[in-house]
């Protein structure tokens, strides 16, 4: 059999060919990595890690005021508050405010029970409150600063959509006040302030806005309890309320505390923001027709703005319709019929959200999903996020990582979407709640069953603007609101 010869000019191009083949597939290898790493930078913020600690210094955000009828919003904690300046010894460590995140949501959970009927508003009345200093209360993270009487005296409250009922701490303090940064309100000084009488179908109201059935003594006596047995106990009255000086309310209805116990950390008081017919957007409904609208600051050292009325919502503002929690709940209840991670639709049957429902709160911190839908969430989230050492739990948080090596991280995005196919992307700084560098978690905690409710929390609303058309039945979101 005779030997094949292969000529040089043959070999040549077949050596050719077989490089054309193999650079081919290379770069068909180098497409399909740029086109996934593509997919991947789509779907991700990049943070750098030093911008997780917090700053010492108040940066305001440039949207903070352009609105008319706007207050300026601070949290408490940070170097925009002058509470924060006053009491820096009083800071809550981050379990602290876990702790007291935690016996918010328990309250929820109880109201709810009881507004859904579970449970008698007669059983309990404002003479039978816990007549000691509360451990707890799991809401006020901001605050924002309003003028009450006349002349006006201004006041650092806590703003609540959780809440109905306004109230601040009133002179002469007959049962207790704890230490507030601002003078104390003395309604002896007003002349403008007057107590509402016991037999009054506004006193009768009471209860439905707090919970607890109001007392006659020499007036009206409301009694209103927060997260862990913190309290406020006194006159049911109205007053002239101070906005902004184009924004003044005659006959302000609200509570005169006299006996006030629990942490609320220097703030004087409380804005009821939520649906019942005592709450500030029900009772200025005439002027702002039921509408406000809120923007929480991207960071304890940056601001946002608490607006009322119809400010001209901008064309990216999404609707959803508001959904009612039970007939008798002020809370303002959501549709949520998914999430994504990292632009993947996680697998989460509809039931799941439906089983509980689910509302929207300014005051709890750590948003509450179904262990279903939480346990596809956090495995989705580790799964994308695998590169990164994990950190020990952080008491309810249980997927923590250890960022210390590392100058900037690719974070997948997440996602909620609610009725109507809306979807609202979470800021970059609403995923994380951080201890340190060596412990930052996923701002996402589990209930304890797929039946209790959800709650979408302040830490998911960051930068987001929060328009809520009470009168209209919906809610809307943009992102990008403060700045």
């Amino acid at each position: 059999m005779g030997t094949t010869i292969i000529s040089p000019t043959f070999l040549s191009a077949y050596l050719l060919l077989l490089c054309l083949v193999c650079c081919l597939k290379e770069g068909y290898g180098l497409e399909r990595r740029a086109t996934a790493e593509s997919h991947h930078l789509e779907h991700s913020h990049t943070i750098q890690v030093t911008s997780l600690l917090p700053s010492s210094i108040c940066s305001p955000a440039t949207k903070e005021l352009n609105k008319k009828s706007s207050l300026r919003v601070v949290h408490k904690h940070g170097p925009c508050s002058q509470l924060h300046r006053q009491d820096k010894a009083n800071i809550p460590t981050d379990a602290e405010i876990l702790r007291q995140d935690e016996a918010r949501v328990k309250s929820i959970h109880l109201k709810l029970a009881r507004s859904s009927g579970s449970s008698n508003v007669d059983q309990i009345d404002a003479t039978n409150l816990p007549a000691k200093d509360g451990s707890v209360v799991g809401s006020g993270n901001y605050v924002v600063t309003v003028g009450l009487g006349t002349p006006k005296k201004d006041l650092t409250l806590i703003f609540d959509t959780g809440s109905d009922i306004t109230w601040t701490q009133c002179q002469p303090c007959a049962g207790s006040c704890y230490q507030q940064l601002d003078p104390v309100f003395a309604p002896s000084q007003s002349s403008t302030y007057s107590n509402i009488s016991c037999n009054s179908t506004t006193c009768n109201s009471l209860a439905s806005a707090t919970g607890i059935k109001p007392i006659c003594s020499s007036a009206c006596v409301y009694g209103i309890q927060y997260g862990n047995m913190s309290f406020s106990i006194g006159f049911f009255a109205k007053e002239t309320l101070t906005l902004t000086s184009a924004d003044v309310f005659k006959d302000f209805l609200f509570g005169c505390g006299q006996n006030n116990q629990g942490l609320f950390r220097g703030a004087a008081g409380l804005i009821g923001l939520g649906r019942d017919k005592l709450s500030l957007p029900s009772q200025t409904a005439l002027k702002y027709k039921g509408v406000f609208s809120y923007c929480l600051p991207s960071s304890a050292s940056s601001t946002g703005f608490l607006s009322f009325g119809d400010t001209g919502a901008s064309k990216s503002v999404k609707f959803i319709t508001l959904s009612t929690v039970s007939q008798r709940s002020a809370f303002y209840g959501i549709d949520i019929t998914g999430i994504s991670v990292g632009g993947q639709k996680l697998s989460i049957a509809a039931s799941v959200f439906t089983a509980g429902g689910a509302i929207i709160d300014s005051g709890t911190v750590i948003t509450r999903l179904p262990p279903t839908a939480y346990a596809a969430l956090s495995s989705e989230f580790k799964k994308q996020m695998s590169q990164y050492p994990m950190a020990p739990a952080l008491k309810l948080l249980d997927t923590c990582y250890n960022f210390t090596k590392y100058s900037s991280v690719n974070v997948p995005k997440i996602s909620f979407f609610f009725s109507g196919g809306v979807e609202v992307p979470i800021a970059a700084e609403g995923i994380f709640f951080v201890r340190s560098i060596s412990q930052v978690c996923l701002a996402f905690a589990r209930n304890n069953n797929d039946t209790d409710i959800g709650i979408f929390g302040n830490t998911q609303q960051k930068t987001l603007q929060v328009v809520y058309d009470v009168a209209g039945g919906r809610l809307g979101f943009a992102t990008g609101g403060c700045t």
